[in-house]
C-alpha cells in the first residue's frame, strides 16, 4: 500500500496502529460487495423468472364446485412445471365472475357461460349438459333418462339465482305442462346436494359437478327434450394485459380443464 514519505510515494508497510483498522475496513467492503452482488443476481433472476412466466402470483376466481375440484387439479399440474408460480383461488359467485375480472380483483376466472360486456372476454373450454341429481332411492333414479314433464310435481331445489334463471330460460319455449319451477333456492350447491341426498328434493346442475355430487351419493340422470348444454369458460380482461405468470397459467389452464373434464365426467347419463 502506498505510504507517502516526503515528496516520494513508495509502498511501505502500514504502521502497526493503522493496519488492523485498514484490514477490517477492506474486509467489510469485500463482504458488502459480495452481498450486494448476491442481491443483484437474485433480483435479476426474479425478473427473468417473471418474464419467462416462471415466478409470480396469479389470482383465479371460480365458483364453489370448480374452485374445489377443477382448479386445484390445474394448480397441482402447473406446480410441477412452474414451482415458483403461486396460484391463489378466490371463491367467487357465478354472478360475480365477470365483474371481478373487469375490476382487477382477480387475474382470471373460470365458470359457466355468462354475458361479458366489453371489458371481459371469455373462451369456452368444454361443454356440460344440465342434468338432474337425486338420491339413489328416489323414484326418478329408476329411469335412465328424463323429460322435463317427468319432473312435474317433484320438489326441485335451485342453487343460486343463476341456476333458477337458467332453468326458466331452458323451459321458456316449452308447453305450459312441461314447465317447472324450483320450490326453494339455496345459496350453496352443497346445501342442495345434502337435501337431495336425503330424498327431500332433487336439484338440477351441469354434469361437471359430478365429483362433488358423488361424495353425497347422488345419482345423475340426463334431462332431454330439450337437452340443454352449458359451457365452462375462462374469463380474462380486455382492457389490460395479463402478467407473464397469469398469461402462462391461463394457457395451461385451458388444456388442464379439458383433461379434467375427460377424466371426471366421462359419459354423462344414467345407468
Amino acid at each position: 500500500m502506498p505510504w507517502r514519505t516526503g515528496t516520494t510515494a513508495a509502498l511501505q508497510p502500514l504502521p502497526e496502529a493503522v493496519a488492523p483498522r485498514a484490514r477490517a475496513t477492506l474486509g467489510s467492503w469485500t463482504l458488502e460487495s459480495t452481498a450486494d452482488l448476491r442481491h443483484l443476481r437474485a433480483a435479476e433472476q426474479t425478473a427473468s423468472d417473471i418474464r419467462n412466466r416462471a415466478a409470480g402470483i396469479v389470482r383465479v376466481g371460480a365458483p364453489l364446485v370448480l374452485a374445489s375440484t377443477a382448479i386445484p387439479y390445474a394448480i397441482a399440474g402447473y406446480a410441477q412445471e412452474r414451482p415458483k408460480v403461486v396460484v391463489r383461488v378466490v371463491d367467487t359467485d357465478v354472478e360475480q365472475l365477470v365483474e371481478r375480472v373487469a375490476s382487477g380483483d382477480v387475474d382470471l376466472a373460470v365458470g359457466p357461460d355468462r354475458a361479458t360486456g366489453d371489458r371481459v372476454q371469455r373462451a369456452a373450454i368444454f361443454r356440460s349438459p344440465w342434468v338432474l341429481w337425486c338420491a339413489e332411492h328416489h323414484p326418478l333414479a329408476r329411469r335412465k333418462r328424463l323429460r322435463w314433464q317427468d319432473l312435474r310435481g317433484t320438489p326441485i331445489i335451485a342453487t343460486g339465482r343463476d341456476h333458477e334463471a337458467s332453468v326458466a330460460q331452458m323451459l321458456a319455449d316449452q308447453p305450459s305442462d312441461a314447465r317447472i319451477a324450483p320450490v326453494e333456492v339455496v345459496d350453496n350447491v352443497t346445501t342442495a346436494f345434502g337435501l337431495a341426498a336425503q330424498g327431500l328434493a332433487v336439484t338440477l346442475a351441469p354434469a361437471y359437478v359430478k365429483p362433488l355430487a358423488q361424495t353425497f351419493g347422488l345419482a345423475m340422470r340426463r334431462v332431454v327434450e330439450p337437452e340443454t348444454i352449458r359451457e365452462v369458460c375462462i374469463y380474462r380482461p380486455v382492457d389490460r394485459s395479463l402478467s407473464p405468470p397469469a398469461d402462462g397459467f391461463a394457457e395451461f389452464l385451458g388444456v388442464s380443464l379439458k383433461a379434467w373434464d375427460r377424466e371426471t365426467q366421462g359419459t354423462a347419463g344414467g345407468k
